[in-house]
């Protein structure tokens, strides 16, 4: 695939192989990357990178950027880098007005349109990258403070309005979205932050955070590399001045804010209201428990007693009365 002689193999099964091997391959390198990241190796990382290039566009490790435009081989690629008004790079070869692009004499004007439509569709980007404080009112940077390093990158071959899509790859089975891998590190080779950042916009942003070193001057690597195509990577440096945040003004609560503190929060008072109601649940039944227990356990006293005596003689002398009434009408009658 890498030499772009896959259409010699004729043996079925390898040729399910390599097409198994190619829609995978794309998972397997950031996997790959990864790995990198958590050992700290910017180098490997970014040969991983550079190795996914070459994967997409089916071409070898030294082969030219140029064998990524439609119809070149090795002959017209050495038309374009030697002699007067050659070229070393697809962004040079761009910039070069249409009629005096080498390497295509002998193409036929609907082959030198496919060259053109694919510079087009070729990403174009300026990066522009910015190091700040979120809130701060000024630009410094003191020791301990969570910085902010902002990418912005603009497609320039992009109108407004306009999103990227799929990359062109004649050569590679499977649809692959643009994306730009961007990368932060230091001078010694290890990783700040490494994402891969698929966003289709003419202009995005990427923030990367990280907590200010302690107080010097520092300059760190910024690597915006391609997901699919060879030769279109950037490498800007970025520079940092760390302050001694001693000189910082004590910071001073403020009373009111203080007290702030001492009071319960939504979550503590909903928790309080919930155990005070199933307290209040639990008194009213004990309450009711220990009433009726009185009633049916505690001892009467002699008052009671007499009172009950005393009513149960009223109530039979009632009785007595209700007969003798009864008894008179009876005698009246006969």
């Amino acid at each position: 695939h890498l030499l772009r002689q896959s259409s010699k193999i004729t043996n079925p099964t390898l040729i399910g192989d390599l097409k198994y091997m190619l829609q995978r391959s794309t998972a397997l390198i950031d996997a790959m990357i990864s790995v990198c990241q958590h050992q700290d190796s910017i180098q490997t990382a970014q040969t991983c990178i550079e190795f996914g290039q070459y994967v997409t566009q089916a071409m070898w490790v030294k082969d030219s950027p140029f064998l990524q435009l439609p119809h070149f081989t090795q002959e017209e690629v050495k038309h374009c880098e030697t002699g007067k008004g050659k070229a070393s790079t697809i962004v040079e070869y761009r910039e070069i007005p249409d009629d005096q692009k080498k390497g295509m004499a002998t193409f036929s004007e609907e082959q030198k349109q496919d060259v053109k439509k694919c510079l087009e569709m070729m990403p174009d980007i300026t990066v522009e990258s910015k190091v700040f404080v979120d809130d701060d009112e000024d630009d410094k940077v003191y020791e301990g403070d969570l910085c902010t390093v902002r990418v912005t990158i603009t497609r320039n071959n992009l109108k407004e309005g306009e999103k990227a899509g799929l990359v062109h790859a004649p050569h590679f089975p499977y649809p692959k979205q643009e994306a730009w891998w961007i990368i932060l590190g230091t001078k010694e080779g290890k990783i700040i932050n490494i994402e891969k950042v698929p966003n289709p916009n003419r202009v995005f942003e990427h923030n990367i955070k990280f907590l200010a070193p302690r107080v010097g001057d520092y300059e760190f690597d910024l690597y915006i590399k391609s997901n699919a195509y060879v030769g279109l990577d950037q490498k800007q440096k970025v520079n940092l001045t760390t302050l001694d945040n001693s000189v910082l003004p004590e910071y001073k609560i403020h009373p009111e804010d203080a007290e702030l503190d001492d009071e319960p929060t939504l979550f503590e008072e909903m928790l309080n209201a919930n155990i005070e109601q199933d307290s209040d649940d639990d008194d009213d039944s004990d309450d009711e428990g220990e009433t009726s227990a009185k009633d049916a356990i505690a001892p009467k006293s002699d008052a009671d007693l007499k009172k009950e005596q005393l009513k149960k003689a009223r109530q039979q002398n009632d009785d007595d009365d209700d007969s003798d009434d009864d008894a008179e009408e009876v005698y009246a009658q006969k």
